[in-house]
């Protein structure tokens, strides 16, 4: 099984804590899956929407495929996810959780099929983020260090 990282939400990362994590299918035209294998799409402003028993990826922009002219699709229209009903029970779950939502985290090609990484997840406040950039600054420093040596 190979992975092909096409793009990844670093936003997602530094803004929450990811607490569980699920992989799921995408529901895609023609022109899309061209397009995202030629690496033009955004997650960094998309969410995940539950509505009943589906699970919907909202506000991802995949750009427009040139040869496909008449035959192209919205930029932004919303993508049904594909989970199975218990991990999407499971997600309503932790949501229904004061504090928590779901963000998309990664969307690569496994198999030739593009997937999505959605993680549950928590919201950092201000006081956790400025220690997550005063840690790495401190990890920088120490490398550069060595490196003088």
């Amino acid at each position: 099984m190979s992975k092909k990282t096409i793009a990844s939400n670093r936003k997602a990362k530094f803004e929450y804590f990811l607490l569980q994590h699920y992989e799921a299918g995408l529901v895609l035209k023609g022109s899309e899956i061209k397009s995202i294998r030629a690496r033009q799409i955004s997650i960094s402003e998309a969410y995940i929407q539950i509505e009943g028993n589906q699970a919907w990826l909202m506000e991802s922009h995949i750009a427009p495929y040139d040869p496909a002219s008449r035959e192209n699709h919205d930029p932004k229209r919303r993508r049904k996810l594909l989970l199975n009903k218990k991990e999407i029970n499971q997600i309503w779950q932790d949501i229904k959780q004061k504090g928590l939502t779901v963000v998309p985290t990664e969307i690569y090609l496994k198999d030739g099929r593009a997937k999505i990484d959605i993680a549950v997840a928590k919201g950092k406040k201000l006081y956790d983020k400025r220690r997550e950039i005063a840690q790495k600054d401190y990890q920088r420093d120490l490398e550069r260090e060595g490196n003088r040596s």
